[in-house]
């Protein structure tokens, strides 16, 4: 991988999110209504207290050029405003107290999914048109096809409300004293089972249908062909010559799907409760909360384009034959 192809990567990311700052401003501001007509339909609220909070939110001003220039010099020191639902925190503080849900939702869900998925995929490939591959193949394509939200749904109506297995919302026992930090984490983990169970089964399918695939295709190249001239074992030619080559579709799937699995995790986690950033975007949605809505939307687009340019430098340091 040259230089040039890694400073014009960057350069289109750069180029990326400045475009996704400006949509991310207009967008929200094309919405019928305003932050205002959530409580402007309490009669006990005057107009003049409604222009007041919209003076304090900076509204009055024109829309193009001072609330847009606001908004991106504002964004570029990280500074996101003051949310509305949350009686004028700021933004960022809101973000950061409900993220850590997200990310060890995510970031476990991630792994799993990528482990279990890569192997159930490699098992499927390396045994094509045996039965390993046929249940394989049908099991991937099942969760692959299969909606989060439904998947959940049938979880939580399965382990939680008919077994009693497993808690059916939050992320935590509410009003409960723990006794050390064993019974917290295992109060937590008891909560976190059911929809991390949903988030790495969703995912899993995808990952094990691209890499039987892959793994398919390599398995008919040349050298392949040749390393069993050589008489070299099944297990050897597939560690050392298949697996490496057939991931590097798969790695960058990979890379390309950490961005999008933010924002499909939040389905997941509206149906269970979770305290994530799922949750906390539908409040603010009720509550038309625009500087929640805008950040969370420039995080969850930022990250998507951060995931493909680390999807294109992980693919050229893999791949030789990109050079420009």
């Amino acid at each position: 991988m040259s230089g040039r192809y890694l400073a014009r990567k960057l350069v289109q990311a750069a180029i990326t999110i400045a475009l996704i700052v400006a949509v991310n401003f207009f967008l929200f501001r094309a919405m019928p209504g305003g932050p205002e007509r959530a409580i402007g339909h309490n009669p006990n609220v005057s107009a003049a207290s409604i222009a007041a909070l919209r003076e304090r939110w900076g509204l009055d001003k024109p829309l193009f050029p001072d609330q847009f220039l606001d908004y991106v010099n504002a964004s570029l020191h990280g500074d996101f405003g003051y949310s509305i639902k949350y009686q004028g925190q700021p933004v960022s503080d809101v973000i950061a107290q409900q993220i850590w849900p997200t990310v060890l939702l995510v970031g476990l869900g991630t792994i799993l999914s990528v482990i279990l998925g890569l192997t159930l995929g490699s098992a499927a490939g390396w045994r094509r048109g045996r039965w390993p591959d046929y249940l394989g193949t049908a099991v991937s394509q099942a969760l692959y096809a299969m909606p989060s939200f439904w998947l959940g749904m049938i979880l939580l109506v399965i382990f939680a409300t008919g077994l009693g297995w497993f808690p059916s919302f939050g992320m935590s026992t509410a009003g409960a004293v723990y006794g050390s930090w064993v019974d917290n984490v295992i109060d937590v983990g008891s909560h976190l089972v059911l929809p991390l169970a949903t988030f790495t089964l969703g995912y899993m399918g995808e990952y094990s249908l691209i890499m039987r695939s892959s793994l398919i295709e390599t398995l008919g190249e040349d050298y392949i062909m040749t390393a069993r001239a050589k008489g070299l074992e099944g297990g050897r030619i597939l560690r050392e010559h298949a697996l490496p080559n057939a991931m590097l579709p798969t790695v960058t799937i990979i890379a390309l799907n950490v961005g999008y699995i933010v924002a499909g995790a939040l389905t997941i986690e509206y149906v269970f409760s979770w305290p994530g950033l799922g949750t906390m975007t539908v409040d603010a949605l009720g509550a038309r909360d625009y500087p929640i809505l805008q950040a969370l939307f420039l995080l969850l687009s930022v990250c998507v384009v951060l995931a493909n340019l680390l999807a294109d430098i992980v693919y050229g340091f893999l791949d030789p034959r990109v050079k420009v």
